[in-house]
């Protein structure tokens, strides 16, 4: 099919100033980009005056690896104007699975993912599955260190053996030869947690000094520079480093942004290539079992629960972290059962006239560990030097779709928001470079082929805006109202969202990193 684009500004992804231009697409590329009026006018005209037109959105941190598996579709990213999506972060993948440890695998993942129906062993197979069901946006997938370690060795605080390092080795080479776009940890989940450095470089040796790290660090709070430091030695042998939604958590390590990202700088210029994502919020969202302490997370899941409903656990959690909790600033997201989401610890425990460490417990209990929360800890501060900075790129960090509740907004409203509020309200960056963070400096840092910049013999994956009214709608309350804004969407020039509103059609793919 082939389309010309009319009327638009156009922010082609470089950073350079807006300007009017005429696209032509044909087939799923674009075959022009030229002042307006001077092609042919012979083609069929999609006028976008009053827009701005551009690449479309890289979201470099998504949880959204079950979206293919899903009945319905996850329109949450697309009708953001996001087109690829980076998934597979904070080490957590779908694959490997072994046998030996499959029902321990289906644990560990039903405490991120909704329940899946599990047909595959590694990523070659996965990937066929998901190829198969379709995707609503591109997928550039990352392999979790937490399920290589769990298929290896189960949710154990045990290191691997040699055995062992050698399996999750020869399976995390097994998914980059599949197509995968690199490895992730999270260090704060077990059993990942348990996992030392050498652990870690030891997997990225497998990629061979020009492969990506990516990385929730160990720590973003009071150690956030010595997490840093780990995140870079273990890049630094795989080839490259990416942290993941770089924050300073809690009150009282608000204002360290400043040192952080002169770590970060000094590394650059020591020689290593490291970048960042944030999100354009100052809470998080994780799991509610993330607030205990690693003695409670050393084995599977009847391990936690058993140390949970212990006589001794309230006093040992009332120890450990009873007085560094903000219990009013958790508040509970999602759950299987659904209750209690949408109010804070506190607010729960008050209702139940109860301390909230007893309401941490029982909500842990009864919902078998599979609780989301969301966390409000950053400074907003924070949030707008880590912006500002040229490395810095966008991730939603959204929640896995399909599980309900009231998740954070982020999962609906992140890119619009940095256009909205960080853009045109608050000037934290101006138009044409937050679009460069959210296109092409994604698309060159995790190698993702043929995207991220309007120009000739581009994949045309586009989006159409209007900068003078896009804006994120959802809340902590309703997260799920789509954004407001963001008319039109493509991908490999099929138009995929039109007048706001999703079409229907899986056009995406998923993708294999470049060279």
């Amino acid at each position: 099919m082939t389309e010309l684009l009319t009327g638009a500004l156009i922010a082609d992804g470089t950073g350079t100033p807006l300007r009017p231009a005429d696209v032509l697409i044909d087939d799923h590329r674009i075959t022009a980009v030229e002042p307006p009026g001077t092609l042919p006018e012979h083609h069929p005209r999609r006028d976008l005056t009053g827009l701005v037109l551009a690449p479309g959105f890289i979201d470099v941190h998504s949880h959204a690896d079950n979206a293919p598996l899903l009945t319905d579709h996850d329109t949450t990213k697309i009708l953001q104007g996001v087109t690829t999506e980076v998934v597979g972060n904070c080490g957590f993948s779908l694959a490997p699975r072994t046998t030996t440890h499959a029902d321990v695998h289906d644990a560990f993942l039903q405490r991120l993912f909704p329940p899946l129906n599990t047909t595959w062993t590694g990523f070659a197979e996965l990937f066929h599955a998901t190829d198969i069901a379709g995707h609503v946006t591109n997928h550039c997938p990352l392999i979790g260190h937490g399920t290589l370690r769990v298929a290896a060795t189960g949710m154990t605080d045990a290191a691997p053996d040699a055995d062992a390092l050698h399996r999750m080795r020869a399976m995390l080479e097994e998914g980059m030869t599949a197509g995968a776009f690199g490895l992730s940890s999270g260090l704060i989940y077990p059993p990942a947690l348990f996992a030392t450095t050498d652990e870690l470089t030891a997997l990225a040796e497998v990629l061979g000094g020009n492969g990506l790290y990516a990385t929730h660090m160990r720590d973003e709070g009071d150690h956030l520079l010595d997490a840093i430091d780990e995140a870079l030695r273990i890049g630094h042998v795989a080839g490259r480093t990416h942290l993941s939604h770089l924050k300073a958590t809690h009150p009282r390590n608000w204002g360290r942004m400043p040192d952080a990202l002169d770590r970060i700088l000094q590394a650059r210029e020591a020689g290593h290539v490291v970048h960042q994502d944030v999100y354009p919020y100052t809470a998080s969202s994780t799991t509610l079992t993330s607030v205990l302490p690693t003695d409670y997370l050393g084995g599977d899941s009847e391990h936690t629960l058993a140390k949970l409903t212990a006589p001794t656990a309230h006093a040992e959690l009332t120890a450990a972290i009873g007085e560094t909790t903000h219990f009013d600033r958790i508040l509970i997201a999602t759950t299987p059962s659904h209750r209690h989401e949408g109010r804070t610890l506190a607010d729960i425990a008050e209702s139940r006239s109860t301390d909230p460490i007893t309401a941490l417990i029982d909500l842990l209990v009864t919902e078998e560990l599979r609780v989301a929360m969301i966390h409000f800890s950053m400074h907003e501060d924070d949030l707008e030097i880590a912006l500002r900075d040229t490395r810095t790129m966008i991730g939603s960090d959204g929640l896995p779709p399909g599980n309900g509740g009231r998740p954070h907004p982020r999962m609906t409203g992140t890119f619009p928001r940095v256009l909205g509020r960080y853009v045109r309200e608050r000037g934290v960056l101006e138009l044409p470079e937050a679009i460069r963070r959210m296109t092409s400096l994604p698309a060159e840092t995790f190698r993702i082929p043929d995207r991220g910049l309007i120009a000739p013999g581009k994949v045309a994956d586009l989006v159409a805006f209007d900068a003078d009214t896009v804006v994120d709608v959802g809340d902590y309350q309703d997260a799920m109202r789509p954004p407001a804004g963001i008319p039109w969407v493509c991908l490999a020039g099929k138009t995929v969202v039109e007048d706001g509103g999703f079409l229907g059609s899986r056009a995406g793919t998923r993708l294999t990193p470049e060279a």
